[in-house]
C-alpha cells in the first residue's frame, strides 16, 4: 500500500509519500507546493490542483491522509481558505479515484509525539527517526510525512520498527 500525506496550505503544502509492505513503513519522497503569494486565490487554487494531481498521478496511492481543518474562532478568514484549500486537494484526490482520509491535527500529534500540543520540531524530529531520513525534513513536509504514518499506523504499519523501538 502506498500512502500519500498532504499538510493543507494555500501558500505551502506539504506532501509525504511511505510505502507499507509487510506491515514495514518505508519513505518514497516529500515535498511542498508552493503557490504565488501575490496571484489571485482562484489562481493559486488551480495552482494547487495541478500540483496535487502531479503528485497523485506520479506516486499512484492507495489512499491520501489529509489534514482535518482547524478552526479558530479568531481568524474565521483562515478558516474559509483552507477550505477552499482542502476542496480542491479532495477533488484532485476523487479525480484520481483515491479515498481522502482526514486526521485532525492532535491525533497526529498524539500519535508522533505521544502529545497532542506538540510542537512542529517535535513531530520533525520523530520523522526523521521513523523513516530512518538523514536530515529532518521541512516543517511542512515533515507534517505531511506524519500524517501519512498515521494512517499507516491505523492500517496496521509498525512505526517503530525502522527507529529501533518494538515492531
Amino acid at each position: 500500500m502506498r500512502i500519500l500525506g498532504i499538510d493543507p496550505g494555500l501558500r505551502v503544502t506539504g506532501y509525504g509519500v511511505v510505502d507499507v509492505r509487510g506491515g514495514r513503513v518505508s519513505f518514497v519522497e516529500a515535498g511542498v507546493i508552493r503557490t504565488a503569494l501575490r496571484a489571485a486565490l482562484p489562481d493559486r487554487l488551480r495552482e494547487l490542483h495541478t500540483g496535487i494531481s502531479e503528485i497523485l498521478a506520479g506516486a499512484s496511492p492507495s489512499a491520501l491522509a489529509l489534514e482535518d481543518i482547524f478552526a479558530h474562532p479568531g481568524f474565521p478568514r483562515t478558516a474559509i481558505v483552507m477550505g477552499h484549500v482542502c476542496g480542491v486537494i479532495g477533488l484532485a484526490a476523487a479525480q484520481a479515484a483515491v479515498p481522502v482520509h482526514t486526521i485532525p491535527p492532535a491525533a497526529v500529534k498524539r500519535a508522533m509525539v505521544a502529545f497532542g500540543r506538540a510542537d512542529k520540531g517535535q513531530v520533525q524530529r520523530m520523522v526523521r527517526a521513523l523513516l530512518d531520513l538523514r536530515e529532518e525534513p521541512g516543517p511542512h513536509a515533515a507534517d505531511a510525512l506524519a500524517l501519512a504514518l498515521v494512517a499507516a499506523s491505523r492500517r496496521g504499519a509498525a512505526l517503530y520498527a525502522a527507529a529501533g523501538g518494538p515492531a
